[in-house]
């Protein structure tokens, strides 16, 4: 009995249980409002007035900026002008032709002449019409030089400063940003390709931010995109997480630590890791592992664990189900809730003076 209890002391053991687990896979990402509408200008002007400023909610449609319309204002007005000789020279253009007109019947001119009369009045209506539109186009970029909002919601970014002038060319600026609705929200993560396919759309995803460092927040996979980033030969892809935030307390840009949620079991029969990775010295070990229990060909992996007999490792071969980097399901006949299974060695005292743990993965 001595030298039995003497071998049992050389092993650390803990207990298989029976108890719930869940396998989740892990990435950083982003929160962003669901629409960020960019705000731009499409003429070029000084800022004369500022009337939205940062976390401002504002309504579609409502005055953000003004654009000092002073030039716009004059060119309008040219147009205008010319628009009025164009009128005035269609006015006579017309005049003239019934007056050639009234000739030709008398055989007074030549019918070509009628026909430059003819000529001369519809080119000045053309010329009508064009000054018409060059008038409509000014007149629309007089209207743009006061910035509306496309949308409501909530200002996030003011770019411009009263007095600043901005510059319209082939890329608009970006004046104001705006959050459509803060109260949805999504975080944009990149998740390696190793993970990606045990994601799934509708999946559970829980997270937190270094904001509220003691609370979990709750949230659901929402889009799995298929536009691959490669960094360093590391392939990740985008997993979009949808994120209900009524009372507005997460903030855009904040980093969100993820964990979606991609398998549970409750009530399973549970190994310590530990367990999963021990092999003991060959000449202690069992010259046969046990027979695999039947229930365990519901299992596509398996490993092995060991259990003291005689005071000497003998080997179990188990199914093996999920894990979440602490226990993992297992799936066995021999092993029951509550068996001790060996997860280390203890030297002894004399040998290093120091307990040690002899593990490798399996």
């Amino acid at each position: 009995m001595q030298g039995r209890d003497a071998a049992r002391a050389k092993y650390r053991t803990a207990p298989a249980k029976i108890g719930d687990v869940t396998q989740a896979v892990s990435a950083n990402g982003t929160l962003n409002p669901v629409v960020l509408v960019n705000v731009g200008t499409q003429v070029s002007g000084t800022v004369k007035k500022l009337s939205a400023d940062f976390n401002d909610r504002v309504k579609a449609g409502q005055v953000l900026l003004e654009l000092d319309p002073a030039l716009l204002q004059a060119q309008v007005r040219q147009d205008e002008a010319t628009l009025a000789s164009a009128r005035a020279a269609v006015e006579l253009a017309r005049a003239n032709e019934m007056r050639a007109q009234t000739l030709m019947a008398q055989d007074s001119i030549a019918r070509q002449d009628y026909e430059t009369a003819v000529q001369a009045r519809k080119s000045s209506e053309a010329q009508v019409a064009q000054a018409a539109a060059l008038l409509a186009k000014d007149q629309t970029n007089l209207d743009y030089s006061v910035i509306r909002s496309p949308v409501s919601g909530v200002v996030v970014n003011r770019a411009v400063d009263l007095g600043q002038t901005v510059a319209a060319s082939f890329q608009t600026p970006t004046l104001f940003q705006i959050a459509q609705d803060l109260r949805k929200m999504q975080i944009d993560s990149s998740f390696a390709e190793a993970d990606v396919g045990a994601i799934k759309v509708g999946q559970p995803v829980q997270f937190t931010v270094d904001a509220f460092p003691t609370r979990a927040f709750t949230a659901s996979v929402r889009q799995i995109r298929l536009n691959a980033t490669t960094q360093q030969n590391v392939v990740t892809y985008d997993v979009v997480v949808a994120v209900d935030n009524p009372g507005e307390i997460l903030m855009p840009g904040m980093t969100a630590y993820v964990s979606v949620i991609v398998a549970r079991r409750s009530q399973v029969l549970l190994a310590p890791n530990a367990a999963l990775r021990f092999r003991p010295a060959a000449a202690t070990t069992d010259a046969a592992p046990s027979r695999t229990g039947a229930t365990e060909k519901a299992r596509s992996a398996s490993g092995t664990v060991y259990v003291l007999d005689q005071g000497r490792p003998r080997a179990i071969r188990v199914g093996v189900g999920i894990t979440d980097g602490r226990f993992t399901e297992i799936v066995s006949d021999e092993v029951k809730d509550g068996q001790e299974l060996i997860v280390g060695t203890v030297e002894a005292p004399g040998e290093t003076g120091a307990s040690t743990l002899r593990m490798r993965m399996y």
